[in-house]
């Protein structure tokens, strides 16, 4: 009989993570006062996004079903700084980002919830 091969110790977004410019609020924070229009990226559902956003944000609900349209007309030459509530939707969404050619990327480390601690 095969083994089962041990489980991974580390989740998979928090491998993919690693691989990302990832910043803390204030850094962020920084990065937004001088950020272009259209490049403050929302992950989350636009349930979420009504309820708060960051100011400036636009919506691209990386659980929606034209997430990757929405991904395909932006400029992969801009700089996007990228978030959601906890940081698991915004690492997958910048690594497909990231994964279609898009170089200048900034994730929020632990997403909105990190505003909190």
């Amino acid at each position: 009989m095969a083994e089962t091969p041990p489980a991974c110790p580390v989740p998979r977004w928090e491998l993919l993570k690693q691989k990302l410019r990832n910043v803390p609020p204030a850094e962020f924070d920084q990065l937004r006062q001088r950020a272009e229009p259209g490049t403050l990226i929302d992950v989350r559902s636009e349930a979420e996004f009504a309820a708060f956003h960051l100011e400036g944000a636009v919506n691209y609900n990386y659980l929606g079903p034209d997430f990757l349209e929405q991904m395909e007309a932006l400029d992969p030459d801009r700089e996007y700084l990228v978030y959601c509530r906890s940081g698991r939707r915004s690492v997958r969404a910048s690594t497909l980002m990231r994964n279609a050619g898009f170089s200048r990327i900034i994730h929020l480390d632990g997403g909105l919830n990190a505003y909190q601690t």
